[in-house]
């Protein structure tokens, strides 16, 4: 069996997750995992399947097909690593939103080598004060070799220095 990576955007209506699960289906495929979201009016997607080595030229034929409803670009997976030791930092990011604030949190998990697994966002607005704020939630795995306590300390100062707010979690 061959893993492949879909990346999956469209001008968002209903059907389309139907119209993809139907091809992955028909070429004997199996939807192993995916995150898919609406994102200002446009369906944006990631989907992990796995198809029988022969049948995937079929599958990115059929996949083709799609244009005009959904833009499919197929990637091959990679092997599945080893479950690793490494420990996960999760928490969250609270405050008035402005650019840069995602780069210089994801600069300072890339400073200490740390790999971000999860990561959402969104703005909305601010109930009492008016403007728009930013949250986010991260979930990234530390190498075993990190201290844990200078990432923290990064985070802290990080978050003094842009004004928002970081819980950490884990």
């Amino acid at each position: 069996m061959s893993s492949l990576v879909l990346t999956v955007v469209g001008d968002d209506r209903a059907g389309l997750v139907t119209a993809l699960a139907e091809v992955v289906s028909a070429h004997g495929g199996n939807w192993e995992h995916s995150q898919l979201a609406e994102l200002a009016g446009t369906f944006a997607g990631i989907v992990v399947v796995s198809v029988p080595d022969d049948r995937v030229a079929a599958l990115r034929e059929s996949l083709d097909m799609l244009d005009g409803m959904l833009k499919v670009t197929v990637h091959a997976g990679a092997a599945e690593p080893a479950p690793d030791e490494r420990a996960h930092l999760t928490f969250g990011v609270l405050g008035n939103d402005h650019p840069g604030i995602v780069r210089d949190i994801s600069a300072v998990l890339s400073r200490h080598l740390i790999s971000i697994d999860d990561f959402s966002s969104e703005t909305r607005d601010a109930p009492m004060a008016g403007g728009r704020l930013f949250e986010a939630r991260v979930v990234a795995r530390v190498p075993q070799d990190a201290d844990l306590a200078a990432v923290r300390a990064d985070l802290e100062e990080l978050a003094a220095e842009i004004m928002v707010e970081i819980s950490l979690t884990s």
